[in-house]
């Protein structure tokens, strides 16, 4: 009984839910497609398209150490796919189609229909708890509905854990050779524009690479990440983003790492373990909250209230935004860094979304897309998620009230200057107290190469507190 593997956001060979019940129910074949028009309408970036099919050719390999020939399919969106996996699987003599789930609203009606028509072929379609800890839908409130809040969140998903822990799946054993020849992986798609090789050595591909920074992260900074995670100069973040969004790596062998190190320890013990466990449960968290309330896979606010909100359209500032220079170095050095690595530490994400959403009152639906354009760790839960938490629009927001100043920001977490002065190579010559503030400084101490701030700060400040106080129904 020959059996497909539909590959997605699940480039490993390991601990892979789908392939290992594909390959124990019969010989199996993989399949990936690939649709650069749903791509783009995704605004997926060029640079995690390009990691991608890297990820996909170093799969290949690993695959045909199983004996599983991959096979490459292209049509231009999700509608097409559906009538693609139907002409693999009577190709083949398929009977059986098994795929890992995926969360969103675009992807959760792709697949329904894949279902729908391979069921109705008489093809058997399993799906597979893959990307997640818990099912969307078997962790709810008391109330019987999705969790709003992080904390309360993180408590169920902890209490759980302490009874079950969720297992990572061996590696299957080599299935005897097929007669189906692997496909070539494309090196690039049309419509996405291969990166600068800086950008492609800074995020190797392969899930071997993986769990040599994962295991590097736990030995050397796990120790210590509550304390360095803020400091955009350090190494101090595990950077394996990128790896799990594209499921080079799983959120189970992330969590059996984390607690092989803290003794088996969920909540206890080492506050680097726990704080970066916290974070796993955050990511956890935003992909439930798709399927709790799917508004915000549609470019709606979660909170509709804030729908309200008087967005200034301001194109000129957003562009000033966008190419890093804003003349606030700590939010220009992070969108540079940005644009030249794909991505940006997590601290300055959430001053950058909060100078565009709250100082300068852009919607924050333009920085979504913008991220999303630039991003190699690009996922829609995340990046929908924080943008909402920064602009208080969302789930568990911050405070409307509460607004980063750059420049406080830029002197507590990067004091010495060090993250600026690579990023901004015009305020090099500028003194450690200097650097933070370059407009403020006159003559020998000033930048003239580097522009002047866009807004005020006191006044864009009120101005956002303004817009938040006056919503029709009343403050948020």
């Amino acid at each position: 009984m020959t059996q497909l593997l539909w590959l997605r956001s699940d480039l490993r060979m390991s601990d892979n839910t789908a392939l290992a019940a594909a390959m124990a129910s019969g010989p199996t074949v993989a399949l990936y497609v690939i649709t650069p028009c749903q791509w783009l309408a995704h605004d997926d970036a060029p640079c995690k398209v390009d990691f991608w099919l890297r990820n996909l050719a170093e799969l290949s390999e690993q695959l045909r150490t199983l004996n599983v020939p991959l096979l490459i399919r292209e049509v231009d969106d999700w509608s097409a796919v559906a009538n693609a996996l139907l002409k693999v699987c009577r190709q083949l003599g398929v009977q059986g189609v098994h795929f890992n789930d995926e969360y969103g609203v675009n992807e959760q009606r792709r697949d329904q229909a894949v279902t729908r028509l391979l069921e109705d072929a008489g093809i058997g379609v399993r799906r597979h708890l893959d990307q997640l800890l818990f099912a969307p839908g078997t962790l709810l409130t008391q109330s019987g509905s999705y969790f709003k809040v992080f904390g309360q969140f993180r408590k169920a998903c902890l209490s759980r854990l302490e009874i079950s822990l969720p297992a990572c799946q061996p590696i299957p054993a080599p299935q005897a050779p097929l007669p189906v020849d692997s496909d070539q992986v494309p090196v690039e798609v049309s419509g996405f524009a291969p990166p600068s090789d800086y950008l492609r050595a800074l995020w190797p591909a392969g899930e071997t690479f993986a769990q040599r920074r994962l295991a590097a992260f736990v030995d050397d900074d796990l120790e210590q990440y509550h304390q360095r995670r803020d400091l955009p100069a350090e190494p101090g973040t595990s950077q394996l983003s990128a790896y799990l969004a594209t499921g080079v790596i799983s959120i189970r062998q992330c969590l059996h790492a984390a607690l092989a190190h803290n003794q088996g320890e969920l909540d206890s013990g080492s506050t680097g373990a726990t704080t970066w466990i916290n974070e796993l449960l955050w990511r956890e968290f935003y992909k439930h909250i798709l399927v709790g309330y799917p508004r915000v896979s549609m470019h709606r606010a979660f909170r509709a209230e804030t729908e309200a909100l008087p967005w200034r359209h301001a194109p000129d500032e957003l562009a000033a935004w966008q190419e890093g220079r804003s003349g606030f170095p700590i939010v220009d050095a992070a969108m540079r860094q940005l644009r030249e690595t794909g991505w940006m530490h997590n601290r300055l994400r959430m001053v950058v979304a909060m100078f565009l959403s709250k100082n300068l009152l852009i919607d924050w639906r333009e920085g979504e897309h913008w991220f999303m354009r630039q991003l190699i760790d690009g996922d829609l839960a995340a990046n929908n998620g924080g943008w909402q938490w920064s602009a208080s629009t969302g789930t568990d927001s911050v405070p409307y009230f509460r607004l980063f100043n750059p420049i406080s920001q830029s002197q507590r977490f990067d004091p010495d200057g060090q993250f600026l002065r690579r990023w901004l190579p015009e305020l090099r010559h500028l003194g450690k107290r200097e650097i933070h503030n370059p407009s403020a400084q006159q003559g020998l101490f000033g930048a003239p190469n580097y522009p002047k701030p866009i807004v005020d700060l006191g006044k864009s400040r009120a101005r956002a507190l303004d817009a938040f106080r006056n919503l029709p129904e009343g403050r948020p």
